[in-house]
C-alpha cells in the first residue's frame, strides 16, 4: 500500500467514520488502544466490526492493544473476521513482537503497521524489521510513551522541535523502515489549529526521506497528501534527469541545468516517479 495519510479515528465513536471516510485519507486507522477507556474496548470492538462488515472504499487499518495488556486476543477475534486492510500494533519491539502478534491469529493475518519506538527497549530493535518485512505495511513511530516511559518532561523544545534523544529515534525509525524495504510513516502533528506549522511538519519529513504520515484530524489530511505527493516541478524535472542519462547511457556524471548530476541523482528520480504514479490524486 501506498498510504500518504492514515487518520486516526477512536473505535467507540462510530459517529465520526464516515465522516473520517470522507476526508480524503488515504487510509483509516480505527483505534481501540489510547483513545479507548478500559471500560469502553468492548463497543470499540463491536463498533469496528460492525463498520468492517459494511462494503468500504478506504482501507481501514485497526490499533489493537499491546500484546502484554491481556486485550489483544479480544480485539484480535473481534475484528480479524471483518478482514481489515491492516493492523496497527503499538509497543513493539522488533521482529519478535510482530512475530508473537502473526502467533496469535485465529484468521489471516493482514498486513502489520508496528508503532517501533514506545518503549526504551524497543529503540535497541529498531534495525531487525526486515527479518519480517513481508508481514509489515510500514514502519511508524511515537514521541509520546516514550518520555513517559524514561520519566522525561517532554518529547520538543517550546517551539515545536524534537528534543536531540527523539530526534535520534525518528531517525533510526526512518532508517529502518527503508532498511526493512518498507513503508517510513512520520509520527502525528498534535495541533490542528496551526496548517502553516503542519505544511512545514510535513514537508520536513517528506524532504528526510518519509513516505506518508499519521493525523488526528479530518482538517489535517489535505495538507497531508498535498506534501506527500510530488509536485509538477519534480516529476518534470525527474524526467528531465531520466532523459538526460538516457541519452547518454555511458555517463557517470552529467550536467544538467548548470548543475552536475550523477547515479544517485537518477535513482532518486527514478523513485520519484515511480511513487507518484503509485499515488492516488490530490482533490
Amino acid at each position: 500500500m501506498r498510504l500518504r495519510s492514515l487518520l486516526f479515528v477512536p473505535a467507540d465513536r462510530p459517529d465520526r467514520f464516515a465522516k473520517a471516510a470522507a476526508s480524503g485519507a488515504d487510509a483509516l486507522i480505527l483505534d481501540l488502544e489510547d483513545s479507548v477507556t478500559p471500560e469502553r474496548k468492548t463497543q470499540g470492538r463491536d463498533a469496528i466490526a460492525t463498520w468492517l462488515a459494511q462494503p468500504r472504499a478506504i482501507p481501514v487499518f485497526v490499533r489493537v492493544n499491546p500484546l502484554d495488556t491481556g486485550l489483544t486476543r479480544a480485539d484480535l477475534d473481534a475484528v480479524l473476521p471483518g478482514r481489515p486492510d491492516g493492523l496497527v500494533l503499538p509497543k513493539a519491539e522488533g521482529a519478535a513482537s510482530v512475530r508473537a502478534l502473526l502467533a496469535m491469529a485465529r484468521e489471516t493475518m493482514p498486513p502489520i503497521l508496528p508503532i517501533a519506538t514506545e518503549t526504551p527497549a524497543a529503540i535497541f530493535q529498531l534495525g531487525g524489521y526486515g527479518e519480517v518485512a513481508a508481514h509489515l505495511a510500514g514502519l511508524t513511530w511515537g514521541a509520546e510513551d516514550l518520555p513517559a516511559s524514561i520519566g522525561a518532561a517532554t518529547s520538543r523544545e517550546e517551539d515545536g522541535r524534537y528534543t536531540p534523544p527523539y530526534e535520534m529515534v525518528r531517525s533510526l525509525t526512518l532508517f529502518g523502515a527503508h532498511g526493512a524495504g518498507v513503508e517510513a510513516i512520520e509520527t502525528v502533528f498534535p495541533r490542528i489549529d496551526d496548517m502553516q506549522a503542519l505544511a512545514a511538519y510535513v514537508a520536513r519529513a517528506r524532504s528526510d526521506g518519509f513516505t506518508g504520515m499519521m493525523a488526528i484530524h479530518p482538517a489535517q489530511v489535505a495538507t497531508v497528501n498535498a506534501g506527500f505527493t510530488p509536485s509538477d516541478a519534480e516529476i518534470a524535472h525527474a524526467r528531465m534527469v531520466i532523459e538526460a542519462f538516457a541519452a547518454a547511457p555511458d555517463a557517470g556524471a552529467l550536467r544538467l541545468n548548470g548543475r552536475m548530476i550523477d547515479r544517485p541523482h537518477l535513482i532518486q528520480a527514478q523513485r520519484l516517479l515511480a511513487r507518484a504514479a503509485a499515488l492516488p490524486p490530490v482533490p
